[in-house]
């Protein structure tokens, strides 16, 4: 690390991790290392980089594995959301409790086992924080800047000049910046919320007893997730939305099947309903709500709301170098990801409306060839699938139906019930299915809903087919190995293929066949 000049470099506040075991310690030394200095800034970069979330991370080293000149800034800890506080802890979580539902369908599938077994929360979470650490080593501010080239500062950063972002005390001048901060969680404003005291994604994996008893704000992807993997876990778990159904944005018939699944598990579910306040009494927390025209009130230790993001966008001096932003929808970006000021761009989760880690992960590919070579990649050009994983997962690509009639496009619609695919069957999992929307008297696929244990992995198959251009036609020639479910996709193109075959089409055939006898 060159010398120092000038007075000497602050170094960044460190981020207090809960608990402060040997595995949160790790994680710290990786991803915000306590003793941390902060580079000699060169005197300019090809780009400077405002976040280190998927999309800041992406953006920086792909950008300095080009040969670009990097500054990567970040003010909490590197990795984002999706290392520290996401995707990768949650699915840890989720991982162990569908062992639960494994167990308990145990002896349906004749293997009866002994009663008495019972998770262990705090194990669970000790496995998470430990795999975590492990896998914070590939976000490292160390790798990024002794390995991959990236000159990485930690603090706040603002943008104090036309072509300037200020941190710790030190000016980065930039011919290109790009903004991915991205977003945190939000709360609704139901009245003694936030006096009583609630959890958010933020912090639950801070947790090191189980609740007894939980109430998930939220039927969303994320509530919806975390509602199942506590329950399975062993919390009494009651899911609230004021939507009628869970998942409302997805479609109706998966959304239906993950509801039974619900119910099975245990989970109480209050849809439709309107949360007036919360209170505390003692160590619980009391939700006070309306449903079916009914006031009722529900007491439990923990609340955990999933409902809602806030981009971050604050503090960051965005007014002063001309970028357009909103407290809701975050930095307003143009199909190329360019803000309204034409130096600085944006990806991830503070400019897009999916907020997904691949989605930041694409966008910050899109901002490298855009913001560096001149590029003229589209947003609007990209296919973005989409997984809920709960048990069975529920994944999508592309269109839905209602999108279809919205835009007045005419839709065939293949339907594959995996209770007719024999993998499905062997394994015990035939409640799901193959949905698949072609445009009409066309093989264009425009989207597809997979409704299964591992629909997230099913589905990769028919986004290809959609970025290729191929359709259904091309999929029925695919050898699906047998048995596996997802042959449900081969069935669906097999379907397709049977519409081809016209009254018109088969005359013909059996003219052939009998001439040719």
């Amino acid at each position: 690390m060159p010398e120092q000049s000038g007075p000497p470099i602050p170094a960044p506040a460190v981020p207090t991790l809960v608990p402060a075991d040997e595995h949160n310690r790790t994680l710290l030394q990786n991803v915000h290392p306590p003793d941390w200095r902060n580079p000699e800034p060169a005197p300019r970069y090809n780009l400077v980089v405002i976040g280190a979330g998927t999309a800041g991370l992406v953006t920086a080293a792909g950008a300095a594995g080009l040969g670009a000149r990097v500054a990567l800034v970040e003010r909490h800890l590197l990795g984002g959301d999706c290392l520290n506080v996401g995707c990768v802890p949650s699915k840890c979580v989720i991982r162990s409790s569908r062992v639960v539902g494994d167990v308990r369908d145990a002896a349906r599938l004749g293997v009866p086992l002994s009663d008495g077994a019972a998770p262990d929360f705090a194990a669970v979470m000790e496995r998470m924080r430990r795999l975590r650490a492990g896998i914070s080593r590939h976000d490292s501010a160390r790798r990024f800047q002794h390995e991959l080239g990236v000159d990485v500062f930690l603090g706040d950063a603002r943008f104090t000049g036309p072509d300037t972002v200020g941190v710790g005390g030190r000016t980065l001048r930039f011919k290109r910046a790009v903004i991915a901060t991205g977003a945190r969680a939000s709360h609704p404003p139901i009245p003694g919320l936030v006096e009583a005291g609630f959890l958010t994604n933020e912090s639950v994996f801070s947790l090191t007893e189980r609740p007894a008893a939980l109430a998930v704000i939220g039927a969303g992807p994320i509530g919806c997730e975390l509602a199942q993997a506590f329950r399975r876990l062993g919390s009494e778990v009651v899911l609230f939305d004021a939507a009628p159904h869970v998942l409302v944005r997805e479609d109706a018939d998966a959304a239906e099947i993950l509801h039974r699944a619900f119910v099975r598990d245990g989970i109480r579910l209050v849809l439709s309903c309107e949360l007036r306040r919360v209170t505390r009494r003692g160590q619980r927390r009391v939700i006070e709500f309306v449903a079916g025209g009914q006031s009722e009130e529900v007491a439990v230790d923990e609340i955990l709301v999933g409902a809602g993001r806030a981009p971050n966008v604050e503090g960051l001096g965005l007014e002063a170098v001309g970028v357009q932003y909103d407290t809701a929808r975050g930095v307003v970006v143009n199909d190329r990801l360019q803000t309204t000021n034409p130096r600085i761009y944006a990806a991830g989760d503070v400019c897009l409306q999916h907020k997904f880690t691949h989605m930041a992960d694409a966008a910050a590919r899109i901002v490298i060839q855009n913001a560096l070579f001149l590029g003229r990649k589209k947003l609007s050009a990209l296919h973005v699938p989409w997984c809920t994983y709960t048990d069975p997962e529920i994944a999508h690509v592309g269109m839905y139906e209602r999108d279809a009639a919205r835009q007045s496009v005419a839709v065939d619609t293949f339907v594959t019930p995996l209770s007719t695919v024999d993998r499905a069957i062997a394994d015990g999992e035939e409640e799901g299915f193959v949905k698949v929307h072609v445009k009409k008297g066309a093989d264009r696929i425009l989207g597809a809903t997979i409704v299964a244990r591992h629909a997230g992995e099913m589905l990769n198959e028919i986004t290809l087919a959609m970025v290729g251009r191929l359709g259904l036609a091309t999929l029925a020639n695919v050898i699906h190995p047998y048995p596996t479910q997802a042959e449900a996709i081969r069935k669906t193109a097999d379907a397709y293929n049977r519409t081809r075959l016209t009254p018109t089409v088969k005359k013909a055939f059996q003219r052939w066949l009998a001439w040719t006898r």
